[in-house]
């Protein structure tokens, strides 16, 4: 399959939308998962400069034909971060060049249509486990909560595209609306403990030196998993 996956991280304020302060700031990335051979492309959290995203399958010879979003946060999926208008799904699924469904996670759907203002058919509402093709190409969604109620990370050919749920250094923050430490504490230690150490973690933004590294490596260096129990997890979350 590898020959075939197109896979592409972007760091927003750096790889498109270059002029964007804010991008720059957050440091967000967003990935583009396609089939090489069908010409069919997925966005992962487009956010920003999105019609550049359009722009740049179509240079690659792809069209984009869904989106997945990790989690519903603005600089994911955009709307309103603290005042400043960020572009997102709203823009892409209004394109008329663009047939694209937003794939999501059934508890972060009223969340989503909240911040991005996206109606009900915009969304496709999943379970985890759920398996969505781009092309021939399966992607495989996890339901990992704790970040907000419905955040997922996704599988393909060897690669966890884990959103806000887990950086090479840390995981997502669990004191914003929705949040929900206890569930997070689940997510990385059980969720997640299906995933092979040899996959290939990609995150949602630039907190490390590095843009990814693989699980088995991750697990060695990261904090978070070095600690043993939801008693010690909640001390250290402040719960």
């Amino acid at each position: 399959m590898s020959e075939r996956l197109y896979f592409r991280q972007l760091l927003a304020g750096r790889d498109f939308a270059e002029n964007d302060a804010i991008a720059r700031q957050m440091v967000n990335f967003v990935y583009l998962i396609g089939d090489r051979e069908k010409g069919e492309a997925l966005a992962v959290d487009p956010a920003y400069g999105v019609h550049e995203l359009v722009d740049l399958l179509a240079a690659d010879g792809l069209r984009l034909t869904g989106v997945l979003g990790t989690h519903w946060h603005p600089d994911h999926v955009g709307g309103d971060l603290m005042g400043y208008p960020i572009e997102g799904i709203r823009e892409l699924v209004g394109r008329t060049d663009v047939d694209a469904r937003v794939h999501v996670q059934r508890p972060e759907a009223e969340w989503v249509q909240r911040t991005t203002g996206v109606s009900d058919s915009d969304l496709a509402l999943h379970d985890s486990g759920d398996v969505v093709l781009v092309g021939d190409i399966p992607i495989t969604l996890m339901h990992t909560p704790g970040h907000t109620p419905g955040s997922q990370c996704f599988l393909v050919d060897g690669k966890l595209v884990a959103g806000d749920t887990l950086f090479l250094e840390g995981c997502g923050r669990t004191d914003l609306p929705g949040a929900d430490p206890d569930a997070m504490y689940e997510s990385l230690t059980q969720r997640l403990a299906t995933v092979p150490d040899d996959t290939i973690l990609y995150p949602g933004h630039l907190y490390s030196f590095e843009p990814s590294a693989s699980m088995g490596e991750t697990r060695r260096r990261n904090y978070v998993f070095r600690i043993h129990s939801l008693e010690q997890w909640r001390m250290f979350m402040g719960v």
